[in-house]
């Protein structure tokens, strides 16, 4: 069985976050920390993620939020630890009309494949990114692209609660990593 680690976005993913719920479910799953999740910071987030990624067994699964996967695409070409793959969820767009100016550092993640299997999961609704974005970035990273319809910044905000639907995304994708 593979480490899995959660990278919530900005601020965090509060209490009734889908991702925080999944950690309440299964103890096993870890949550990196970086100094900040208010004022982020990359090289911050960057060794917050080498130092949690270290601490694995095996080659863990990353399941993203938000700004954590701009974090996933800055990180990817210069990482020192491998992990199996990366579950991407409502990935935001840095060009939009809603990017927050804390973000300023990952606002130009490199555009490149991703060295490791990766899914993007996008809502057709989301104020902080696209639909196109989420597509166009699926497509550079080399990301199988799933969407799930009006769903919003798929958050806490979206009513999803334990977010079932994403689970089952995630545990089809975590089967395929072997």
């Amino acid at each position: 069985m593979s480490d899995i680690i959660t990278l919530p976005g900005l601020g965090g993913s509060g209490e009734n976050h889908w991702q925080t719920l999944w950690e309440r479910d299964d103890p096993t799953i870890r949550r990196f920390q970086p100094l900040s999740w208010d004022r982020p910071i990359l090289s911050d987030w960057i060794a917050a993620l080498e130092h949690e990624i270290s601490r694995s067994k095996t080659p863990p699964i990353l399941i993203a939020h938000s700004l954590a996967c701009q974090l996933i695409a800055h990180w990817a070409p210069i990482k020192k630890t491998a992990i199996l793959g990366a579950f991407m969820v409502a990935a935001p767009d840095p060009t939009g009309e809603i990017y927050l100016a804390e973000a300023g550092s990952f606002a130009d993640p490199p555009r490149q494949r991703l060295p490791f299997p990766s899914l993007l999961v996008a809502s057709t609704d989301d104020l902080f990114g696209s639909f196109d974005h989420a597509r166009r970035s699926a497509e550079i990273w080399g990301s199988t692209f799933v969407d799930i319809g009006p769903r919003g910044h798929i958050n806490a905000a979206s009513g999803l609660g334990n977010w079932p639907e994403g689970k089952a995304i995630f545990e089809r994708f975590r089967g395929q990593l072997g």
